[in-house]
């Protein structure tokens, strides 16, 4: 019950007004509920600057550190084009996340500009790739850590961990051990608060920038011609290949987007940190690739692990400056597994809250405006899921779901111009509808590029996402019950 002087919540339109399928929530309600969960309410706190480094620190890493020892075989030196083919894919979606992530600031991210244009079900479609996109992540980037910290301590005490415990079964172990404590890690400090998180991240994406630029210094002393004299050796399929594993590589620059309602100033803010963070990652990558393709055989990367480890060493004939490599890729790679575990909780929190997924996802804790559950659940599964799949997988059934949800993005920011056209913007596209829709495109592109196993996983895990939504999200939504969104304070968790 309300009292008389309380303002009643915001509720959708009357069910009766459209299908089940298709109900829409306004984006004036989403804006207003930004930040209320069961029982608390996440904390304003994150500037400009800490956003961008939260999508850095999700992007910058992986791809070059562990991804790059799988693309180059694919296309050989031509790799270089391939991350920019990679990179300009996702530049076209960026530039329609930035649009929408000044209009409908959110923690949702495009699962909440989907639900504001295309409706409920398209909505959880999209919350769904995300959940393969964030959380697949977390364990793929995971597994790639314990290559290079077995670098760093094979360089620094000369013992390495046994195969048995870093590496999961079909690769020649049980389960990956190093890649498990890398996500709880995370786990731990995502408790301390979004504050807190963002200091220790931005420290750790500082370490990792001066890393890549330690290598790309060292390593150009080492390029040899001969190693671009056929730049092409596999032809147009194999950059596109390799491109659409790479674009794993550019998963995360959407991170800020989910910090909607963590920023100080979201409208002015999050736009700007998701475009110079594409900026940045995208010219460390295509630095560190060209360098690297010039000081070691393209054929030589296959079978590879913590190839710029290797390169460094060889390059300058002492083991030292490979375990100082190897030393920034274990921070750099510790930080894409925080910032992305962090985006996946927030993901689950606005999924949550809508009724979509159980309410444990959008409980607060009033202390540190942290949703805890949500934090360990997410935690513990990504850890486990870490601990037992190969990387090669991971990687590619993220990409696939990603390039969906991106597809998704352009889309809702073409409906969301026709029919709300003097909606506030802080940043539009240019050159609209054009960009969009090669945004849409490039994404459907890259999307065909991948191999059928990939596509059947894709199939599989949306199939079984419609049946979780007809079974549990369809009923329960917030939208259908006319819940209230919030809960009384005193229901916090203590």
């Amino acid at each position: 019950m309300l009292d008389h002087g309380q303002a009643p919540p915001l509720t959708s339109e009357p069910r009766k007004a459209a299908h089940p399928l298709l109900r829409r929530k306004p984006v004036e309600q989403l804006v207003a509920e930004g930040g209320q969960g069961e029982g608390g309410a996440l904390k304003r706190s994150l500037t400009m600057w800490q956003l961008t480094m939260i999508s850095i620190g999700a992007t910058l890493g992986t791809g070059i550190f562990v991804v790059l020892g799988e693309a180059a075989p694919k296309a050989g030196p031509a790799v270089t084009i391939s991350f920019i083919i990679a990179g300009l894919t996702a530049l076209f979606s960026a530039l329609s996340y930035a649009e929408l992530a000044g209009s409908v600031p959110v923690s949702g991210s495009s699962y909440s500009y989907a639900y504001a244009t295309m409706g409920e079900l398209v909505a959880w479609i999209c919350g769904w790739c995300l959940i393969l996109e964030y959380g697949v992540s977390v364990a793929a980037v995971a597994v790639g850590w314990g290559q290079y910290l077995n670098e760093f301590l094979d360089g620094t005490i000369g013992v390495t961990i046994p195969e048995s415990v870093s590496a999961p079964l079909g690769e020649g172990g049980y389960i990956n051990l190093p890649a498990l404590v890398v996500v709880l890690l995370a786990m731990v400090f995502l408790m301390r608060g979004a504050k807190e998180s963002a200091r220790i991240n931005s420290i750790m994406v500082g370490v990792k920038i001066v890393t890549l630029l330690l290598f790309i210094g060292i390593g150009f002393m080492g390029i040899k011609s001969g190693n671009y004299s056929n730049f092409n050796p596999l032809g147009r399929d194999g950059i596109t290949a390799a491109a659409g594993t790479l674009f794993f590589s550019y998963i995360g620059f959407d991170a800020a987007s989910t910090a909607g309602e963590e920023a100080k100033n979201p409208k002015r803010d999050l736009p700007r940190a998701i475009m110079l963070s594409l900026l940045i990652v995208t010219v460390l990558y295509v630095l560190v690739a060209f360098v690297a393709v010039g000081a070691m055989p393209w054929q030589d990367f296959e079978g590879t692990e913590a190839a710029l480890a290797q390169i460094m060493t060889n390059v300058t004939g002492h083991s030292y400056w490979g375990v100082v490599l190897a030393a920034g890729a274990v921070v750099a790679i510790a930080s894409v597994v925080f910032a992305v575990l962090y985006g996946q909780t927030r993901i689950l929190f606005a999924m949550s809250r809508d009724g979509l997924v159980p309410k444990a996802f959008g409980k607060v804790n009033a202390r540190t405006g942290v949703p805890r559950a949500n934090v360990v659940i997410v935690g513990l599964f990504c850890g486990l899921l870490a601990a037992t799949i190969p990387l090669g997988k991971l990687a590619d059934a993220t990409s696939i779901g990603t390039l969906f949800a991106f597809g998704l993005v352009n889309v809702a920011v073409i409906i969301l111009r026709f029919t709300r056209p003097d909606m506030p913007r802080t940043f539009k596209v240019s050159l609209f509808p054009l960009t969009p829709v090669l945004g849409f495109l490039a994404c459907g592109w890259v999307m065909w590029s991948l191999d059928a196993v990939t596509w059947q996983v894709f199939g599989g895990w949306m199939a079984v996402g419609l049946v979780i939504y007809f079974l549990y999200g369809i009923r329960r939504s917030r939208l259908a019950t006319a819940e209230p969104t919030t809960t009384e304070p005193a229901a916090a968790e203590k």
